[in-house]
């Protein structure tokens, strides 16, 4: 025991005389024998730290990472520009030191810096009131379930099968905690999602992704018309890239708007941290989940930032709260905004416009190579899915050793979209040109013979 923790002898004495207790195998007297430790961990010698950072070294330098491949791969993390300004600003000792602000009086400048990243998120989606971020757009995606059921009080969630295979895992597993009843709504031959006429009985929420995973552009005006249907909540899971070009959810009649964030000012990180979005209507502010930074004046009537129905979260409301979460990702948050405020509504447009440019160019190139068939037939904006003759896991594989990240494999487990492993979904960022792309099809190709 002693040899594996800081404790001292007479500090296990003194927990052990507490708890009345002669010895720490007494203490763990309940754990059955049957699964115990027969005998000590066989773990070789201690090595010096110059031997262990060689040999981490060694380790590392089988991984191939993203600055060795060009990246064509997508599917809720994607390769963007990250403007230089972003982290000069957001790695500020301010900002990167910064605590939760708790004390307004001392924490004006992240507070303020939350509100102008809450605005923009507003703008984004359509919506008139944003929180200060969320772990993930996975989670941001669970907590809109789970405002929408609290909201509605059925349990019935109607879930496209388009959503982010990743985010239903996510959903699934907070679902055997709440009780919520995930109903999957499969997809039609064009990619977007089937909704079935008349809702099926009563709902709490409809969860649509805009453009979905398999890169398709979804109708939300029809999902509207189910959620109407079903008595639900309308939930929007966005691509905030795509609102450059699209109309925002929030002007189609969406009810919660969430996303992932990672796109503006986050670089590839090995999947995090990244910053969840969350954005709804008026009506549900208080159960909107996290924090949320608002604008009042103080005693001498200056412009001032304080958090605000502080009410809402699980330790006031306890029991009756319709969310757990308390804290969010307040630098990363940051980095968005600054990403955000760095482009500007013509800056967002013409990064959408590229991203769809290249794509179209990169779809048009691949479809043209002999075996390769789009996967469904629907209009798509920066990522789309065709289907190879060679599995793509494969593809992949061999795709890696001629310097490029394909992209993801569609029958992912978990997911529903395909039967024979053949899919591969295929991002084209506005990092990407026209060399790349062309360079891309030809290596594709190549493997395809």
């Amino acid at each position: 025991m002693a040899d594996f923790t800081p404790h001292t002898d007479a500090e296990i004495d003194d927990m052990l005389a507490f708890c009345g207790l002669a010895s720490v195998e007494e203490l763990f007297a309940t754990v059955p024998a049957a699964i115990r430790l027969a005998a000590g961990l066989e773990l070789p010698p201690g090595r010096s730290e110059p031997d262990t950072l060689a040999e981490l070294e060694r380790l590392a330098a089988a991984n191939r990472v993203g600055r060795e491949l060009v990246c064509f791969a997508g599917g809720g993390a994607y390769d963007h520009d990250v403007a230089s300004v972003v982290r000069r600003v957001a790695f500020r000792g301010e900002f990167v030191t910064s605590y939760t602000p708790y004390q307004p009086e001392v924490a004006q400048g992240v507070l303020q810096a939350l509100f102008e990243y809450q605005t923009l998120v507003a703008r984004l989606s359509g919506l008139p009131v944003a929180n200060a971020s969320l772990y993930d757009g996975a989670s941001a995606t669970v907590e809109a379930i789970n405002l929408a059921v609290a909201a509605t009080g059925h349990q019935r969630v109607l879930l496209s099968a388009g959503v982010n295979p990743r985010t239903v895992e996510v959903a699934a597993t907070l679902a055997r905690g709440t009780g919520h009843l995930l109903e999957p709504v499969p997809l039609d031959r064009r990619g977007t999602t089937a909704w079935p006429d008349g809702g099926g009985g009563p709902a709490g929420a409809v969860v649509v992704q805009y453009p979905n995973y398999l890169g398709v552009i979804e109708d939300v005006v029809a999902a509207r018309a189910a959620a109407d249907a079903a008595g639900a909540l309308l939930v929007v899971v966005m691509d905030p890239v795509a609102m450059g070009l699209l109309v925002p959810p929030g002007r189609l009649a969406a009810d919660v708007v969430v996303g992932e964030g990672q796109v503006f000012g986050t670089p590839l990180s090995f999947g995090g941290p990244y910053v969840g979005l969350f954005a709804c209507r008026q009506e549900h502010v208080r159960r909107l989940p996290g924090r949320l930074v608002g604008e009042t004046v103080d005693v001498r009537g200056t412009t001032s930032y304080v958090t605000t129905l502080r009410t809402r979260e699980q330790d006031i409301r306890r029991e009756k709260a319709s969310s757990n979460v308390c804290t969010n990702e307040t630098l990363i948050a940051v980095c968005c905004a600054i990403q955000l405020g760095w482009l500007g509504p013509s800056g967002l447009r013409e990064m959408a416009l590229r991203c769809a440019r290249g794509t179209r160019y990169a779809r048009d190139a691949l479809l043209a190579v002999d075996g390769v068939v789009p996967w469904v037939d629907g209009p798509v904006l920066r990522e789309f899915a065709v289907r190879a003759p060679v599995p793509a896991l494969t593809v992949i594989d061999r795709m890696a050793d001629e310097g490029y990240l394909a992209g993801i494999a569609v029958a992912e487990p978990g997911a529903v979209l395909d039967d024979d492993g053949h899919g591969l979904l295929i991002a084209v960022t506005e990092r990407r040109t026209r060399d790349e792309i062309d360079g891309f099809v030809a290596a594709f190709e190549k493997v395809m013979r």
